[in-house]
């Protein structure tokens, strides 16, 4: 039996409920009791515990400050030549990608010659190459010219989350960089994901995707076993309720609407001004 959900907001999707969690900006090398603690108080066994990804890379430290780095001709190529023009204009219409991410792409400023140059010297170049969220780098919820990476170990951090829950659930982290189908599997360019989805694709991933099915956002670490349909299916549910929020910085454009700055002065207390929801409860009907 559900506890009664009358007194803790929430939404209906289909089969399940969602109950957002709603933090402060999670900082640099901060723990994530204010994830865990609301958990406790809600969760119920047999309940998903959906965390995005950022949250749990900036609480490792996992920034890294792209200023420091200083662009290489083969990074300013892959800025300018590879990505704003011939992905913004000839792949990526071809290829039918996303009309937002072909606009993001036919405007890269200059200022991305040196995200390339992290994603060349951390990843490599069958990451370079993708033309746009390389390996999972999270550009929209850093502060000032930092950057974050996809977490460490992901299905140990999960593990220990449950752990601290005390509780019967499974604890998830996801990134919304997409998971694709082809020829029945599963696969993803990001680095890392659950078992079942080939991760690590890099640009390969990228452009096979374009030609197979998308699936939605990427599982990348779970303290379960559990199926892949189940582990997309989850991260879907709680995609959905982060594009529904008027908050949601899902890109670095989306930074200035939302915090009223330049993308490259987002401050602490600027990020930390606004509601965040780095999780979701969800609760089977």
């Amino acid at each position: 039996m559900s506890k009664d959900l009358e007194n803790i907001k929430h939404i209906s999707n289909g089969d399940y409920f969602v109950i957002p969690i709603e933090t402060g900006y999670i900082k640099p090398n901060e723990n994530l009791n204010s994830i865990i603690n609301p958990a406790k108080e809600i969760m119920e066994d047999g309940d998903y515990l959906v965390i995005a990804e950022t949250p749990i890379s900036v609480s490792q430290g996992r920034l890294v400050d792209e200023s420091k780095y200083k662009p290489s001709l083969k990074a300013k190529f892959l800025t300018t030549v590879w990505s704003k023009y011939l992905w913004g204009y000839v792949f990526g219409p071809l290829l039918g990608i996303k009309k937002r991410t072909i606009k993001n792409l036919r405007r890269l400023p200059k200022e991305t010659y040196a995200h390339k140059e992290v994603v060349l010297q951390l990843y490599g170049l069958k990451h370079a190459l993708k033309p746009a969220s390389e390996a999972g780098i999270d550009l929209s919820n850093a502060p000032g010219t930092c950057v974050s990476l996809l977490p460490e170990n992901p299905k140990k951090v999960a593990k220990q989350l449950k752990g601290e829950i005390g509780k019967d659930v499974c604890v998830m982290i996801i990134d919304t960089d997409a998971t694709y189908k082809k020829n029945g599997k599963y696969f993803t360019g990001l680095p890392i994901a659950i078992d079942g989805i080939e991760a690590n694709k890099g640009v390969i991933g990228y452009v096979k995707g374009q030609l197979g099915e998308n699936m939605g956002s990427t599982p990348l670490g779970c303290s379960e076993n559990i199926s892949v349909e189940e582990g997309l299916k989850m991260a879907n549910i709680a995609e959905d309720y982060q594009k529904s929020l008027a908050t949601e910085m899902s890109t670095i454009h989306s930074v200035k609407s939302v915090l009223g700055t330049d993308e490259n002065n987002v401050t602490i207390e600027a990020l930390d001004s606004i509601t965040h929801t780095p999780a979701v409860i969800i609760r089977k009907k």
